[in-house]
């Protein structure tokens, strides 16, 4: 069985998570940075992903949405609306997108209450994001509750 992969797009880095084979639970997988510019056209952050993608036979790429809370889309949300459009392009797999509310303050909540360090969070942070994400969409599939952004 294929797997599911979700990234949370960070201001200097892109958070990556991945599911196991039964497409059940989410583990965070690792962290990829970007330089300035986090615009789609980053080419080899997009060949990055799609390496990942091919490796870990991602038959689905999630894409965390940030809306903000009253459900309004930001400069942000378009942004992941840009990389969509581009890894969709560029992927071997579905690309969606998912509403990421709140994930990366809970991933960090939960690194500060496991006692882990200030510099170690930093690195940690976004893919244990990306982890929610994915876990998000995971449980709302089983569920067949929610819908997509």
């Amino acid at each position: 069985m294929a797997r599911i992969m979700a990234i949370d797009l960070g201001d200097k880095r892109i958070g990556v998570a991945v599911s196991d084979p039964t497409q059940t639970l989410a583990q965070p997988l690792c962290t990829l940075h970007w330089g300035e510019d986090p615009l789609p056209d980053s080419a080899s952050v997009v060949q990055e992903i799609v390496e990942l993608c091919r490796k870990y036979e991602v038959e689905t790429l999630i894409i965390g949405f940030p809306r903000h809370m009253d459900g309004s889309e930001g400069e942000r949300a378009r942004r992941a609306r840009q990389w969509k459009d581009r890894l969709a392009t560029a992927a071997p797999c579905r690309v969606q997108l998912e509403d990421e509310r709140l994930t990366s303050r809970i991933a960090e909540r939960a690194l500060i209450e496991g006692d882990v360090r200030r510099a170690q969070r930093k690195e940690r942070i976004d893919r244990m994001a990306a982890a929610l994400i994915l876990d998000t969409y995971l449980r709302r599939r089983c569920d067949g509750s929610g819908s997509r952004a």
